[in-house]
């Protein structure tokens, strides 16, 4: 299984390499159902794997310009600050089982895996319909800060519970609160995703146990299947793949809520 899992994250590195982001959905169910990680361990693994290789994507989108710093700045602090006291804070003390009645028990990992299962559904759908397709924008750049800041706490606190990217919400922010074009918007997501992600994974050190040779050994795969996937990108439009992808996160979705909540829960 083990074999398999690398396998998973290059094609989890090669997805966010062909269409921009997506890709790190893919993590946490890899962490868990192939190399049996438990899931609130699998968080913290996710959160550092995702970091690591959006700074490492956000490198070659630097270099052609497409990272705004001051808006990955403005977006970026108040979700790094929400994924960080997530983490530090509020993830630790829930209690396990969240709650009982009956005979219906919900524990901290099964909270989880559903949350983390009715997130890839949603996210699935922003990538299935066309018709949510965000529009390019070319006028000056002008700050919603209370939406921007408001949308950064609620990212934030995503990534923080389920330790995905979160670049589906993102970037369609970036373009209707900040007003940036397309690019710019992939670009700087990768390098907010990258920021919040690791700080945020900051706040695990000392609370869990973890293997950093790992994390490292996952990350190169997934670095492997970037890299792919940003070769790839330049013959295949990534329009056309978004739709592919999203179906196979649907897919993969209903799958962890049936056996989560029928299988090995409620």
């Amino acid at each position: 299984m083990e074999i398999w899992g690398f396998i998973a994250s290059i094609i989890m590195g090669l997805s966010l390499g062909l269409i921009g982001g997506g890709g790190s959905i893919l993590t946490v169910p890899i962490l868990v159902y192939l190399f049996h990680v438990d899931p609130l361990l699998s968080t913290a693994y996710s959160l550092f794997v995702v970091g690591l290789t959006s700074a490492l994507g956000s490198l070659s989108h630097f270099k052609k310009g497409n990272v705004h710093l001051k808006t990955a700045f403005i977006f970026g602090m108040p979700s790094i600050m929400a994924v960080y006291t997530i983490r530090k804070f509020v993830v630790p003390i829930i209690p396990d089982p969240v709650f009982s009645l009956d005979n219906l028990i919900v524990s901290k990992n099964l909270l989880i895996m559903i949350l983390f299962a009715l997130l890839m559904v949603f996210s699935s759908v922003s990538m299935i319909n066309k018709s949510t397709s965000i529009v390019d924008r070319n006028d000056n750049i002008k700050y919603n800060l209370p939406l921007i800041f408001f949308e950064g706490i609620i990212v934030g606190g995503i990534t923080g519970f389920v330790g995905a990217g979160g670049g589906f919400l993102i970037i369609p922010a970036l373009v209707l609160f900040a007003g940036l074009p397309m690019k710019q918007a992939v670009g700087t997501s990768l390098l907010i995703i990258a920021m919040k992600s690791l700080i945020g994974f900051t706040g695990d050190l000392g609370i869990q146990i973890l293997d950093f040779r790992f994390m490292l050994l996952l990350s190169m795969f997934a670095t492997i299947g970037i890299i792919l996937g940003s070769y790839i990108s330049k013959y295949i439009s990534n329009e056309k793949l978004k739709p592919v992808f999203g179906w196979f996160v649907m897919t993969m979705g209903v799958f962890i809520l049936t056996k989560e909540i029928f299988f090995n829960g409620l």
